[in-house]
């Protein structure tokens, strides 16, 4: 194995120990104090701490057991090493954490917080290829052998525990843990994708040279020129793609706005950008 190859295992396992201590916090700062069973092994075992006050660290490890062996079974030996690390350092966090009281009480304000604390720690945790067990596990196995997303698939995982906490507390704290359960699968996924740092430009022009000089000395991005026709003139046109930082787009507005104000100029969201050349580091590699 490459020096290459275990720098990005271990980064993996790294990013799956930070991501995993985020989750166990939210349960024991946001979550459990104000009742809320957002979905999950840890919805589970706060229903269980409300009627058992069962400790909610060691109803995790014994339900995440058999979901382990399926991981094993389903999931491949790498992703179920990686599982059983996130699997242990959950309920490990918030035993070690069981202690903290920063008297959050108001339902709202946890089912937010909470919801962007779990929704970084369970990004984080995928993005270094693993799981936090639980039905996690199960969101993680719908989005390989579905395609969906792992938010969309964690929202519909956790559906279940929502409904089950309506009858065992009440709809209201019900319909925060609904909250808290969206705003989680919304960080998740920006997280994965980072939907924000990133900008699609669309340029059509008649002026290609113009812009590729613009795109090329003044931010420093490469482009992609496809021909196209003017479908009310029928004139040949260029339509030029970009992707840019957001800092980058807002410059590049202003600089458009001002040299070539005729070019017709789309900014999109690029949720996330694969393959060489889009770093400016990769390029200037690329060009030696």
């Amino acid at each position: 194995m490459s020096i290459i190859n275990k720098k990005s295992i271990l980064f993996d396992y790294i990013q799956i120990i930070v991501g995993a201590t985020f989750v166990g916090l939210a349960f024991n700062i946001f979550l459990l104090p104000s009742r809320i069973a957002a979905g999950g092994v840890s919805g589970i075992s706060t229903i269980l701490y409300e009627l058992f006050e069962y400790n909610p660290a060691y109803v995790q490890w014994l339900i995440n057991i058999p979901l382990i062996i399926l991981g094993l079974v389903l999931a491949g030996k790498e992703f179920s090493a990686k599982t059983i690390v996130g699997t242990f350092f959950v309920p490990f966090v918030i035993f070690i954490t069981a202690g903290i009281d920063v008297h959050i009480e108001n339902p709202l304000l946890s089912s937010i917080y909470g919801g962007i604390m779990l929704g970084i720690g369970l990004g984080i945790v995928y993005r270094g290829n693993g799981s936090t067990g639980g039905t996690a596990l199960i969101a993680q196995l719908l989005k390989k052998y579905t395609g969906i997303s792992s938010g969309f698939s964690q929202l519909i995982v956790d559906g279940v525990v929502v409904v089950t906490s309506a009858f065992v507390f009440n709809f209201e704290l019900a319909l925060y843990a609904l909250m808290s359960i969206y705003v989680t699968s919304k960080v998740i996924d920006f997280v994965q994708l980072q939907t924000s740092p990133t900008k699609l430009v669309l340029i059509i022009t008649e002026y290609p040279e113009k812009i590729q000089t613009i795109i090329q000395n003044e931010i420093d991005r490469g482009l992609t020129k496809v021909k196209s026709t003017g479908g009310f003139s029928n004139n040949e046109k260029t339509m030029i793609f970009c992707v840019v930082e957001q800092s980058e787009a807002v410059y590049l507005k202003k600089l458009l706005q001002t040299a070539e104000p005729t070019s017709f100029v789309i900014f999109l969201n690029a949720s996330e950008i694969l393959g060489s050349g889009f770093s400016k580091a990769k390029v200037h590699e690329l060009n030696k």
